[in-house]
């Protein structure tokens, strides 16, 4: 039987033409030897997998090769004798630098140079490189140093200064895919080139991982590699499950976008690697909206063009919310107690990004078009208008009939609002004439409630009225039984109306109450705040009682600025609690600071007993019969 190599070895490069991702580096290092502008030492640094060791074998080789044409030697000698490869990981310590540094005196017997490949550099202890550095800046003519490392950052600066350092980059997917397709060629292997692709993601920029998951793949599924395989023995989420899922999406499917993501669950997939996935195919979908930015996406042509197809149905900004969305999830999924909600939540919030958008343009255009309406739904059909009400003239009288409404004469040149409602103003002066809807000329409007109108309203209450309006005006997601059916709903229209009507009623409530109602519904009050862990704000309601004037204008006495600061943050929770329950919109409250509140001294021992004497003489007689002193 013969002996199996696996393809990280059977096919490591032999010359600087068969590496793989790294023109630069190589292109660079073959003039330096053909113009003889070779550094005394090299440094490779960059990721696992990338070419490093290969490359100093070959700079090594190639080195010898050239300098023995130039002095008549054979350039098919052998010039192993002239590598010397050491392993710093398990060769850091000062003794192995020292024999190190005791061979680089002894030239080469054949060809020109010897050099000296120091493999996982990083790994020297700090004395190995102390005792390095010497050799390293004034070595013999005849030796050369390459240093290869992955992690550049733990070497000391004075080696990196001695050092021509060129940084290897991580294998692109293309060139990793047309690679192993090469060797699949040679091998007879037939394989998919989605499968090769999935391969070099999968790598992440590492040749060397990339030969060996190939090799596992041919043996799972012998000469024939298919995406399938790939995708099964990988443990990799399937590109059609991010595309679905996509479309689910834009389509606002809850329920199968929950339960796509159960079935990827159920596979064993991580939440969180989905996650990642899905944000990475949010990104690509992002770079296929532009042609130039279509070859950020490094795959192959086929998926390609299925991200260009999926992403011209999708907007711009659906897509960046989207990926809000999902690092929010990223960063939170770690130390989320349940990481499955956190998941399903953001699905769901990606679902309703287009209906939001939808809601608020269509509650902007129908405000303007039809006063009074608002819609929360998602339906793209715009209200049917209902027909306009009777208008009702304005009059003084309450007891006289209002006489019927004429009916409008139809107008061919200027269009009729769909409905217009004519509010009473309660102090404004009696009007017997009625106005046309259609003579106004000021845009139409929602009507407000009364609340939100009158002048006589204080700053508070209008703050609640425009809370009232808001919460009358916003739409509200909900999931309905089963995750069926609508999933967006209009208020109530009778809530509506309540909330309108306790707005309009409200701030005429001046009601007459007594110091003792005040008294009763304060101690309420701090006996609440006591409820809810406010200790403070108790002891502050209960330390003086409160001073009420003529005008309901409720003033209360406090210790000091802290309080006061504390006091005006929750004064208006306290003032709405106050006029709610006793019934008087007129109530109006403010803190003073006490006046005997003086900031206290800082006083020795003897002033503190002269303010003693002065308040109590006797205890100066005390203390001269006692002979006492005071300090």
């Amino acid at each position: 039987m013969e002996n199996f190599v696996v393809s990280a070895r059977k096919y490591r490069p032999q010359t600087f033409d068969t590496v793989v991702g790294q023109r630069a580096i190589t292109d660079t290092l073959r003039n330096a030897i053909e113009q003889n502008h070779l550094a005394q030492a090299f440094l490779f640094c960059g990721p696992r997998g990338v070419g490093k060791t290969s490359c100093a074998r070959i700079l090594a080789r190639e080195i010898n090769k050239h300098t023995a044409g130039q002095k008549g030697i054979n350039k098919d000698e052998d010039f192993s004798l002239n590598i010397l490869e050491l392993d710093a990981a398990s060769n850091n310590s000062v003794e192995d630098i020292r024999q190190l540094t005791d061979q680089v005196r002894f030239p080469p017997q054949v060809g020109t140079h010897k050099v000296y490949i120091i493999d996982e550099v990083h790994m020297l202890s700090q004395q190995a490189f102390n005792a390095f550095l010497k050799t390293l800046e004034e070595p013999p003519a005849h030796a050369i140093f390459i240093l290869a490392t992955t992690e550049k950052h733990k070497i000391l600066p004075t080696i990196l200064s001695r050092c021509q350092i060129y940084d290897f980059q991580r294998i692109t997917v293309l060139d990793i895919a047309d690679h192993l397709g090469e060797i699949a060629e040679k091998e007879g292997v037939k394989a998919e080139p989605e499968g090769l692709s999935v391969i070099a993601e999968k790598a992440d920029g590492a040749m060397r991982d990339a030969l060996s998951m190939f090799d596992q793949l041919v043996s799972f599924s012998g000469n024939n590699l298919t995406y399938e395989a790939v995708i099964e023995h990988l443990n990799v989420l399937d590109y059609d499950y991010y595309f679905s899922l996509t479309d689910l999406i834009v389509e606002r499917n809850i329920p199968e976008t929950l339960l796509v993501y159960n079935q990827i669950l159920s596979k064993g997939f991580d939440g969180h690697n989905f996650v990642q996935g899905l944000a990475q195919h949010v990104r690509n979908l992002m770079v296929s909206k532009n042609p130039k930015t279509l070859i950020l996406i490094e795959t192959s042509d086929r998926i390609r063009e299925r991200y260009r197809a999926q992403g011209e149905s999708l907007s711009v900004r659906m897509l960046l919310k989207c990926l809000e969305i999902l690092n929010e999830v990223d960063v939170q999924y770690r130390g989320s107690k349940n990481q499955r909600l956190l998941v399903e939540l953001a699905l769901i919030r990606m679902c309703a990004i287009g209906v939001e958008k939808k809601n608020n343009l269509e509650i902007g255009s129908e405000s303007k078009a039809a006063p009074g309406h608002l819609s929360g739904g998602v339906s793209s059909h715009p209200p049917t208008p209902e027909p306009p009400p009777p208008s009702t003239p304005v009059s003084a009288s309450p007891a006289s009939p209002a006489p019927p409404a004429p009916q409008p004469e139809p107008q061919a040149s200027t269009p009729k609002p769909p409905a217009e409602e004519t509010v009473q103003e309660p102090s404004a002066p009696s009007k017997t004439e009625e106005v046309p809807v259609a003579e106004k000329t000021e845009e139409p409007r929602p009507v407000l409630p009364e609340a939100a109108q009158s002048p006589e309203v204080s700053p508070e209450n209008v703050s609640r009225r425009k809370k009232i309006l808001r919460n009358y005006q916003s739409t509200s997601v909900s999931i309905t039984a089963g995750l069926g059916g609508s999933l967006f709903q209009e208020p109530d229209a009778n809530e509506a109306d309540e909330a309108e009507d306790e707005a309009s009623q409200e701030p005429q409530l001046r009601e007459e109450f007594s110091e003792d109602d005040l008294k009763r519904v304060w101690r309420n009050l701090a006996e609440m705040m006591k409820a809810r862990g406010r200790e403070s704000l108790f002891a502050s309601l209960t330390l003086h009682a409160p001073v009420m004037d003529e005008n309901k204008h409720i003033t209360l006495k406090i210790a000091n600025a802290a309080q006061e600061i504390e006091m005006n943050r929750e004064k208006g929770e306290m003032l709405e609690y106050l006029r709610k329950e006793l019934r008087n919109f007129a109530i109006d409250l403010d803190f003073e600071l006490s006046q005997n509140n003086q900031p206290t001294k800082l006083m020795t021992t003897d002033k503190k007993f002269e303010a003693m004497v002065q308040k109590n003489p006797n205890l100066g007689k005390l203390a001269q019969n006692l002979n006492l002193d005071i300090f």
